[in-house]
């Protein structure tokens, strides 16, 4: 499993194929219960079906535009349509900042592609 650790967090990145909100809720639920000790889990969204496009993202309580937004640019600047970016995110007892934590979430979905 591929991660990346900064300052004792770890954040551990995720891709799945999506056809729906049912399954983003569904995968994200399936996450928090693997992932039991996890502080945060942020994910973003874009689901294509015939001319109708559904968005999406949380920062899941990060500081507000450290997580999801960010996320949701990744996959439109990667092309990537039907498909959900997850970050886990472990706390590792260190605040990071701002700054800090976007640029860890978006090295950490930079390790899916």
């Amino acid at each position: 499993m591929k991660f990346i650790e900064i300052k004792k967090s770890k954040f551990i990145p995720f891709l799945f194929d999506i056809g729906s909100k049912e399954e983003v809720k569904n995968i994200i639920e399936s996450l928090w219960k693997e992932h039991k000790k996890a502080r945060h889990i942020v994910y973003a969204f874009t689901i294509k079906n015939n001319d109708v496009t559904i968005n999406g993202y949380s920062d899941d309580k990060e500081p507000k535009g450290v997580a999801g937004i960010p996320l949701y640019s990744f996959l439109k600047n990667n092309s990537l349509e039907n498909k959900l970016i997850v970050i886990v995110r472990y706390f590792g007892g260190i605040e990071l900042g701002k700054s800090n934590l976007l640029r860890a979430y978006l090295q950490a979905a930079k390790l899916l592609i």
